[in-house]
C-alpha cells in the first residue's frame, strides 16, 4: 500500500493536469459541434475512450519501461504486428473518402497507424541507444530507414500523406538528435526529393495533387480542395478576442466548417472561444511538451531520453501540421490535434505513450 501511495506521489501531476485540461477542451468542442445535429454519439464515445485511456496511462505508469529496452524480441514482435495490421487494411478495412485507414468493429473504428507511431518511437529509441557512438557510419542511418520504410510505404499506399509526414519527421528528428553527419543528412534530403518527384508522377492520387496545388494556388479551385481551408480561416477570423460563445459559432453550428470534430477542430475552438481560448490551448500544450522534455533531460540513459524526445517530436509535428492546415499555411493532410480531436485510437495511443513516460519519470 505504501509503495502504491509513493508511486502516485511520484507521478508528474503537472503533466497529468495539463492532459486532463486538454482533453476537457476537446470534449467541450466535440459536444458543441454536436449541438446543431443533436447527435452526441461521438461525444459519448470520446468520453469512453478517455476513461479507458486514463486507465491505460496509469497502468503503463506502473509498467517497468526497462522491459522495452532489454527485450528486443518484444519490440520486433510489436513492429511486425503493426506492419501486418497496416497491410491488412487493404483487405479488411472499408474505403472512406478514398482512404483505407480504419478497421470497423461494430460502431467503433480502430486506426493501427496511431499505435504504429508509438511502436516506432520505441524501436528507434532502442536502435539508436545501442548505436549512439557509431552514428558516423552511414549503414546505421540507412538500416534505421529500413524500419521506417515498410510502415511508411504501407501508409503511403492507403493513401494517408499526413501520417507519412509524421513518421518521416520522427525519423529525421531522432537522426539529428542522435548526431547524424551533415553530409549524410544532405544525402537523405536528396533521396527524399527524388522519391517525392517519382511519387508525384507515379503514385500520388489526383485528389492528393489537388490538395497540394490548391494550397500553392488556392485561387484555381475556390470551391474544390481549397473550400475547407477557406471555411476554417473564416471561422478562425470570426472568433475575435473572446469568441462567439460556446455553441454559438456560426461556421461550426451551421455546418459550413467541415470535419469540425477532427481535422478542423482548432478552427471550431478558435471560432467559439476566440484568441483567448486558443492561447489557453497553446499554453497547455507548451506545459505538456515542457514536462516531456524535462523527462528526456533528466533521463540517465539514452533509451528513455530518445523515447521522450521521439514522443515530443510526434506531438509537435501533429500540432504544427494541424494548426498549419487550419490557418491555410499547409496543405490539408488529415492530421488530428493530439488529445483534442475526436478519435479513440489517437487518444488511446497518446495516453499509452504518456503512461510509458510516467514510468520513466518514476522508476
Amino acid at each position: 500500500m505504501k509503495s502504491l501511495i509513493l508511486h502516485f506521489q511520484n507521478l508528474d501531476w503537472i503533466l497529468i493536469v495539463s492532459v486532463l485540461l486538454l482533453v476537457s477542451i476537446g470534449l467541450l468542442s466535440i459536444y458543441s459541434s454536436s449541438l446543431s445535429g443533436g447527435d452526441f454519439f461521438n461525444f459519448k464515445k470520446q468520453i469512453l475512450f478517455f476513461v479507458v485511456g486514463l486507465f491505460l496511462m496509469l497502468f503503463f505508469s506502473f509498467f517497468d519501461w526497462r522491459v522495452l529496452r532489454e527485450d528486443p524480441y518484444l519490440i520486433l514482435f510489436l513492429y511486425f504486428l503493426c506492419c501486418l495490421s497496416l497491410a491488412g487494411l487493404f483487405w479488411f478495412a472499408p474505403e472512406i473518402r478514398g482512404i483505407r485507414s480504419w478497421y470497423k468493429i461494430g460502431s467503433l473504428s480502430v486506426d493501427p497507424i496511431e499505435f504504429t507511431k508509438i511502436t516506432l518511437i520505441i524501436l528507434l529509441a532502442k536502435f539508436f541507444s545501442m548505436r549512439h557512438v557509431e552514428m558516423y557510419q552511414i549503414q546505421h542511418v540507412l538500416f534505421s530507414g529500413f524500419y521506417i520504410l515498410i510502415p511508411v510505404f504501407l501508409i503511403f499506399l492507403q493513401p494517408d500523406m499526413g501520417s507519412v509526414l509524421i513518421l518521416l519527421a520522427l525519423w529525421v528528428g531522432i537522426l539529428i538528435i542522435s548526431g547524424i553527419r551533415l553530409r549524410h543528412f544532405l544525402i537523405l534530403v536528396f533521396l527524399f526529393l527524388l522519391i517525392f518527384i517519382l511519387g508525384w508522377s507515379t503514385l500520388l492520387k489526383d485528389y492528393q495533387k489537388e490538395r497540394i496545388l490548391s494550397f500553392i494556388l488556392p485561387q484555381i479551385e475556390p470551391l474544390g480542395a481549397g473550400w475547407s481551408q477557406a471555411q476554417a480561416q473564416i471561422a478562425i477570423g470570426s472568433g475575435g478576442l473572446w469568441g462567439q460563445g460556446f455553441g454559438q459559432g456560426s461556421q461550426t453550428q451551421l455546418g459550413f466548417l467541415p470535419e469540425s470534430q477532427t481535422d478542423f477542430i482548432f478552427a471550431a475552438i478558435a471560432e467559439e472561444l476566440g484568441l483567448m481560448g486558443i492561447t489557453l490551448l497553446l499554453f497547455l500544450f507548451s506545459i505538456l511538451l515542457w514536462r516531456i522534455i524535462k523527462i528526456a533531460l533528466k533521463a540517465q540513459t539514452n533509451f528513455p531520453r530518445l523515447f521522450a524526445t521521439g514522443f515530443s517530436l510526434v506531438l509537435i509535428s501533429q500540432i504544427f501540421i494541424h494548426i498549419g492546415m487550419n490557418l491555410g499555411m499547409l496543405p490539408i493532410v488529415g492530421i488530428p490535434l493530439p488529445l483534442i480531436s475526436y478519435g479513440g485510437s489517437s487518444l488511446l495511443a497518446t495516453l499509452i505513450g504518456l503512461g510509458i513516460l510516467q514510468s520513466m519519470a518514476t522508476n
